[in-house]
């Protein structure tokens, strides 16, 4: 590696003993250097990997509770002169049902670029795309990493390969802005009303 700069450094200032050393290291840089026959998969710092985004997530929770408590007692005595009589019964029944259910979808492509080569040989992948139709703004973004075997031959990755992956998908605009409660929806909430 080191021979190679020297050289290069040397015929770039015309102190090369012969110009035939001077088109060797022209032609062959080994750190660059690919086969014609290699796949065409980003590798290296600067590179564009496409990720394919497919994230469906769904979560469901269903508690039933039911209890009961019955208590009774009774006295009861019975003599010539008099009668006496006496009861007490208790009942305490209760029943609980809850249920939540929440459901996400994600799909697109994004390609992004290559930030970072691990020294396991990860790759550690970073990009944004903003998108603006009709003044409303869409914004993906997606930080990871992932193992370069997880790379496909046409130079894409699912986003389910991509490990650590942080993927945000956020708008702005008049739609955005029409979803969120307003104001005095928020201060009924917050006094429970």
């Amino acid at each position: 590696m080191k021979r190679l700069a020297i050289a290069k450094l040397l015929c770039m200032l015309g102190l090369s003993a012969s110009m035939q050393a001077c088109w060797a290291v022209g032609l062959y840089d080994e750190d660059k250097f690919q086969p014609l026959t290699a796949d065409r998969k980003g590798r290296v710092v600067g590179d564009l990997v496409t990720v394919m985004i497919y994230e469906n997530a769904s979560a469901s929770t269903t508690a039933d509770t039911t209890s009961g408590r019955n208590a009774g007692l009774s006295v009861a005595a019975n003599s010539t002169a008099r009668n006496l009589q006496a009861g007490v019964s208790t009942s305490n029944d209760f029943e609980g049902r809850g249920s939540t259910q929440r459901s996400g979808r994600v799909l697109g492509q994004l390609t992004v670029s290559i930030r970072q080569v691990m020294p396991n040989g990860d790759l550690l992948l970073s990009g944004i795309q903003d998108l603006e139709i009709n003044g409303e703004r869409q914004t993906i973004k997606l930080d990871g990493r992932v193992r370069p075997q997880d790379i496909a031959e046409n130079n894409t990755v699912l986003s389910t390969r991509v490990a650590e992956a942080r993927i945000s998908f956020v708008g702005d605009g008049m739609l955005a802005d029409h979803q969120k409660p307003s104001w005095w929806h928020k201060v009924l909430t917050w006094f429970g009303v």
